[in-house]
């Protein structure tokens, strides 16, 4: 089946001399497939934030979740450009994914139904939300706002062997 997402550019600096460009289907694959990824935002001081959390790949784009008063919410409301990561913690093996956006709130609740399904669907009954009011809602966590990031930019880096690999979106 052919590769119909962005286009994939080798970076030959960074890449072994027998390294290929990974197709953006193997890389969505791998978004897919995360069980954690790993958010970085910016306080409104310009330091950043980074913390772990989960999140569901559904129509090319990620969506994670998070309280409306928790830090990254509160960086999220005065500027939406984020990183998001997600990969293996070895030095010879797996694959890293780096994926640049804007967080975007959803708020549908015909969005919202199929995203919380698919939430359950990939962790389990433990991660069962309702959709109440544009947000998710557990019962035993509260509320918590649905944001949705588009790539503009994706990195991948292969460590078997080495190779880094770009996808740009319009």
């Amino acid at each position: 089946m052919p590769d119909t997402g962005p286009e994939a550019e080798l970076d030959e600096r960074y890449s072994d001399a027998h390294a290929t460009a990974t197709a953006w289907s193997a890389a969505a694959a791998r978004l897919a497939e995360a069980e954690v990824y790993w958010l970085t935002t910016v306080r409104p001081d310009s330091r950043p934030h980074t913390t772990p959390l989960t999140g569901v790949w559904d129509d090319n784009a990620l969506y994670f979740c998070t309280g409306e008063q928790e830090r990254k919410a509160k960086n999220l409301a005065a500027n939406p450009a984020v990183v998001l990561t997600t990969g293996c913690n070895r030095l010879r093996e797996g694959y890293d994914l780096v994926v640049e956006g804007d967080a975007v709130r959803v708020a549908a609740e015909n969005r919202l139904r199929p995203l919380a399904e698919a939430w359950e669907a990939k962790y389990g009954a433990e991660w069962h939300f309702d959709v109440r009011n544009g947000t998710f809602v557990n019962p035993g966590a509260g509320e918590a706002l649905v944001f949705e990031v588009r790539p503009r930019t994706v990195f991948g880096f292969g460590k078997a062997p080495h190779s880094q690999t770009r996808w740009r979106f319009s």
